[in-house]
């Protein structure tokens, strides 16, 4: 995945309930943010307590041949860069195989396989 040239790091989480992004990636890239309709506090992803998350940020980014533009919360975390959780995979309608670790998905009429 690529973003200005940069190579990002995506993790999917079928654990995580939304879908966010690195503060200091959209910052290093100076993606424009937007304020969050509904700030609310997220926990799971700091150590240090409660994280407020109220920014957005819309991405265009790809896996091979998948392109997809997601709305992202901007928050602090140093795992990874963009984290697509069950909203992602809801809004897409994907099937995750637990055996071959694939997810899969039907995007703009083509079944797409993400490995």
């Amino acid at each position: 995945m690529h973003g200005h040239g940069k190579i990002c790091y995506l993790i999917i989480d079928r654990g995580s309930c939304t879908n966010v992004g690195s503060q200091r990636l959209i910052e290093k890239i100076a993606l424009k943010t937007s304020s969050h309709p509904r700030p609310y506090k997220l926990q799971w992803l700091s150590e240090n307590g409660e994280l407020v998350v109220d920014r957005q940020v819309l991405i265009c980014f790809f896996i091979g041949k998948y392109v997809d533009e997601i709305l992202f919360d901007v928050v602090l975390m140093e795992a990874n860069h963009l984290l697509l959780g069950r909203l992602w995979q809801y809004d897409r309608d994907v099937v995750h195989n637990g055996v071959t670790n694939k997810f899969s998905c039907v995007h703009k009429g083509e079944k797409v396989m993400i490995k």
